[in-house]
């Protein structure tokens, strides 16, 4: 064995005729008897100590030391007592991720992980410990922004593991899952729910509704799209950026996940787009770019708000969206004047974005098509989303058959 354990209630010594006995030392009875003591990989002197009575409980756990170190499984007890919030902390730190990124899981794990797990020290974790916290993050958030959640914890502890602070994740043992998922299919809006929405807006955003709807554009791309994205000549819509928050300041950005695209411009779109600048005339509006402290640049904004700057997303959902949405009859109307509006996440402006895929779909367009317009990051995405919106195979071969039965009984 490495270590040694050490008897602080003993200690040897020779006497006149050099003879070595046992004699008590001045802390006989007092506190802790053993001190396990070895010297771990950093080259330092590590130590544990134990109750009388438990010498053999000392040799063990130096002994499963020493087999952790041999197999690269050891974790240094000092580093185990950091807490999973201190740690994850600092790793966010040394990320270099998007600001904007990092700015959100932060947010994320302040809200849903810290206040459950933070304090607990890491070489405590226990499997059982995150099944615990899973089930209070599925009692307090949708399944797939917890699955979100979920997901940066397991990151966090991965790279714990790497930086020598857990010897194996938690969140990997096989009875630890990750949040369930509402297997809910999107229902899209019908064209009259559209258009109701679309008349029940201020006027000057009613041409929002004809980029999601006809273009299948997200709020951010709508809120920053400038002149020069739209070209009436080719009917086509570039959608190279997006307007959005970083540290709660507005920026312009790529679009999500920096991947631009160009839209089919429908005639009528364009017409409404047209209208729109020709009532409100664009405005340039000078925002930092990518980040809050990023370069500024210059944009003419087609959506602006009434006093001339940008349109607030918030601001937008709550004194506009929501309203439109009461009086299209899509959400109830507050009980009370002053209430604030019943929750409506699932007909937020992406709703939009659903009815555009289900209008392609339903025409036979292509998956990789619908995929490419709504600027998803691959076909499969769209597929697993909108699937079930595809026309049947089973209807396309009935209509299929009839037309040609169709076609040969006139002939005859």
């Amino acid at each position: 064995m490495a270590g040694h354990i050490q008897d602080r209630w003993f200690k040897t010594e020779k006497d006149a005729e050099d003879k070595t006995r046992r004699v008590k030392t001045e802390r006989h009875g007092i506190g802790m008897r053993y001190r396990a003591r070895y010297v771990g990989p950093d080259g330092t002197e590590k130590s544990k100590s134990f109750r009388d009575g438990q010498k053999r409980l000392a040799e063990k756990w130096l002994s499963n030391t020493e087999a952790d170190m041999g197999s690269g499984q050891y974790v240094d007890p000092r580093a185990a007592k950091k807490t999973f919030q201190q740690y994850t902390e600092n790793w966010l730190s040394t990320l270099g991720s998007d600001p904007n990124t990092l700015e959100s899981m932060r947010s994320q794990l302040g809200l849903h992980a810290f206040p459950h797990i933070g304090s607990r020290p890491l070489g405590s974790f226990k499997p059982e410990h995150i099944r615990e916290w899973v089930a209070v993050l599925e009692a307090s958030v949708p399944g797939s922004y917890g699955r979100i959640i979920y997901a940066n914890v397991r990151s966090a502890l991965n790279a714990a593991v790497d930086d020598g602070y857990l010897s194996r994740n938690p969140v990997s043992a096989r009875s630890v899952k990750p949040p369930a998922v509402d297997s809910k299919r999107i229902v899209p809006w019908t064209p009259e729910r559209v258009f109701a929405v679309r008349d029940a807006l201020p006027e000057r955003y009613q041409a929002m509704i004809d980029l999601g709807a006809g273009c299948g554009m997200r709020q951010g791309e709508i809120l920053g799209i400038a002149v020069n994205a739209l070209d009436f000549e080719s009917d086509t819509l570039h959608v190279v950026q997006q307007l959005k928050l970083s540290q709660s300041r507005p920026v312009f950005a790529l679009p999500k996940g920096g991947k631009t695209r160009d839209v089919p411009l429908p005639g009528p779109v364009a017409d409404a787009l047209r209208a729109h600048m020709k009532r409100y005339p664009p405005v340039e509006i000078t925002l930092p770019w990518r980040k809050a402290d990023g370069p500024l640049v210059t944009r003419r904004i087609v959506f602006t708000a009434p006093r001339g700057n940008h349109v607030w997303r918030t601001t937008l959902n709550e004194d506009s969206w929501k309203p439109a949405l009461v009086a299209a009859g899509v959400i109830p109307e507050p009980e009370t004047k002053g209430d604030a509006h019943a929750a409506a996440r699932e007909h937020g402006m992406h709703a939009l974005r659903h009815f555009y895929a289900s209008a392609l779909l339903d025409a036979g367009e292509s998956i990789k098509a619908v995929s490419e317009y709504l600027g998803h990051s691959n076909a499969a995405l769209t597929l697993r989303i909108y699937a079930h919106l595809m026309p049947s195979s089973r209807e396309r071969t009935r209509t299929a058959i009839a037309t040609l039965y169709g076609g040969a009984q006139r002939s005859h």
